[in-house]
């Protein structure tokens, strides 16, 4: 298909959605291989020319465990949240906000567009709580994981502002608490709220596989909350993908439009997400 044919297909997805906002989160592969970066960042562009306003909110466990090991520190995880210690956030902080924020907003700009990078306590747009995590068999047992934050808040002003001036905000998943102490925070749970604050269009999760599977390795191309919870009964939903999937079902109850998740490994899966009917990773609809 020509490139004409597909801006003809495109142009009545464009035209629905202008003026409306899409949460990207963005991670796992599509943030190390250097050809999925650059295509990312084209994606990106391409929604803002053509009036769409993007917000993105970037994960980064593969940059954190290398930076750990520069320490002499291995990860560690409970349920798929890791548990984050005071040296543990140190490398956390100066990796999201620092080293893998700036990558991004540095791909964007030569892209051809402006972004700007965001934390927590960057106009109080995300205020937090030290996490109490439930056991998954136990539920009055509690895990103590450290400085990883529960959101409490979050003021979204300044995302507002940014899009008003025609930026894109570029969101680390870091929170603050009410004693200015800092946390780490699921990138796909900032994502999740984020999309449910500015009432987006579309919550769109970048992950490394082509979407959420049955127990047979099948694709499942739409999901309910009904078959959600039978999933993470039966536990066909487990580890890193519980945050994700609980994250994305608590958006779309609060009224995000479709939440999609979608294979970051494929070149510019972002677009035909978006732009096209192409039956693309997983959908869970409001």
């Amino acid at each position: 298909m020509s490139s004409v044919d597909l801006l003809v297909r495109a142009q009545p997805f464009i035209q629905r959605l202008q003026g409306k906002t899409l949460v990207i989160k963005y991670g796992g592969n599509a943030m190390a291989d250097p050809a999925l970066q650059r295509a990312f960042a084209e994606d990106v562009v391409f929604l803002q020319m053509v009036g769409i306003r993007p917000v993105v909110v970037h994960g980064g466990g593969p940059q954190i465990e290398k930076g750990l090991e520069k320490i002499g520190k291995k990860g560690h995880f409970i349920q798929g949240m890791r548990v984050t210690d005071t040296e543990t956030m140190q490398v956390v902080q100066w990796v999201l906000a620092g080293e893998v924020q700036q990558e991004i907003v540095g791909l964007i700009l030569q892209a051809g567009a402006r972004a700007v990078g965001l934390a927590g306590p960057d106009g109080g747009l995300i205020r937090a709580r030290k996490l109490q995590l439930p056991d998954a068999q136990d539920p009055t047992l509690l895990h103590d994981i450290g400085q990883v934050g529960d959101i409490t808040s979050m003021d979204t002003d300044i995302i507002r502002s940014l899009q008003s001036a025609g930026l894109i905000p570029v969101v680390s998943p870091i929170g603050f608490g009410e004693a200015g102490e800092i946390y780490n925070i699921n990138a796909d749970v900032v994502a999740s709220r984020l999309a449910t604050e500015l009432q987006a269009d579309k919550l769109l999760l970048l992950t490394n596989i082509a979407g959420v599977m049955d127990k047979a390795g099948q694709l499942l191309p739409e999901l309910s909350s009904q078959r959600i919870d039978a999933l993470c009964a039966d536990g066909t939903i487990s580890g890193g993908m519980i945050p994700k999937i609980a994250g994305a079902l608590d958006a779309a109850k609060a009224g995000v439009g479709n939440v999609h998740i979608i294979d970051g490994r494929v070149p510019h899966a972002l677009l035909l997400a978006v732009l096209t009917d192409e039956a693309i990773g997983t959908v869970i609809r409001s």
